[in-house]
């Protein structure tokens, strides 16, 4: 009986070893705004108070749709995705808590936190404070691992590089249309006119020409953000290894420079389109 003893707390030792390790690998845990068993965004707060817990327990928490750290947005593979799991139980609230890196796999799942409270607000969060309680004898803290840094670093830069090169082609796409329709226009029939002596006026009037709205460039850690002259945030651009050339945060978009103007080119999957905007930096 003291044998079998003696291997299960090894057991459970060794797997705790192992489970550290997987995790202390991960700089960062991104915690999703909203859990598929619920159908609003941080319902009852429990995505709010996930990232608490997380950061309690020694991770640096991020919500998703928050602005990402350089090292981050560059290279996604250094954070495990978070998410909370509801498990099938009767008369009772179970919840646990699932770790995934970015290629879908599983590092860490805790056991499930269950509670037999009615009340779904109250249940959901004893429920979660409980599965958390798994990280207490994790005691992570992060150690660099270089093979992970080398690895999704190059695949970062090669994502980029195809999602530049595509957006760069659809713009060229888009201007052999506007040429193609421009020279299959008639041209216009010249009429003539009868010509009147201009009648005076008081004054002079001052021809406006149309102006584009002025964005205000912003420096941000991983590019610029630009603001209006409200000032609101219109958009972030995100840095590429190409000069003068952003990604748009959350947009299938880029903005570039071009014959000194800054362009902004969209794709909604529909169709593309290019857009003049007059950035101050």
């Amino acid at each position: 009986m003291k044998k079998i003893v003696i291997i299960l707390l090894v057991l459970v030792s060794v797997t705790s070893a192992f489970a550290q390790k997987n995790l202390n690998d991960y700089k960062y845990v991104i915690v999703p705004y909203k859990y598929d068993f619920v159908n609003e965004k941080d319902k009852y707060q429990l995505n709010s108070l996930s990232q608490f817990l997380f950061k309690k327990y020694g991770f640096e928490a991020i919500m998703e749709d928050a602005e990402l750290p350089i090292d981050l947005a560059k290279n996604r593979c250094l954070g495990l995705r978070s998410d909370v799991l509801k498990v099938k139980a009767f008369l009772s609230t179970k919840l646990k808590v699932e770790l995934k890196d970015c290629d879908g796999n599983v590092v860490y799942t805790t056991k499930a936190g269950s509670t037999k409270e009615k009340d779904y607000k109250v249940a959901y969060t004893l429920a979660l404070r409980g599965a958390f309680e798994d990280f207490k004898t994790v005691n992570y803290k992060y150690s660099p691992n270089e093979a992970i840094l080398a690895k999704t670093t190059e695949a970062s830069d090669e994502t980029s590089k195809d999602e530049i090169q595509k957006l760069k082609e659809e713009i060229t796409a888009l201007r052999e249309k506007q040429e193609e329709a421009i020279e299959k226009e008639e041209p216009i029939k010249k009429v003539e006119v009868e010509k009147k002596e201009p009648r005076k006026v008081i004054g002079q009037l001052k021809k406006e020409e149309p102006t584009v709205d002025v964005l205000y460039a912003q420096k941000i850690n991983n590019g610029f953000q630009l603001v209006d002259k409200t000032p609101k945030v219109v958009m972030i651009m995100l840095e590429t290894n190409l000069e003068n050339v952003f990604l748009v945060k959350d947009k299938n978009a880029i903005v570039y420079k071009e014959d000194g103007f800054w362009y902004i080119s969209k794709n909604d999957g529909n169709k593309p389109s290019i857009k003049t905007l007059n950035i101050k930096f």
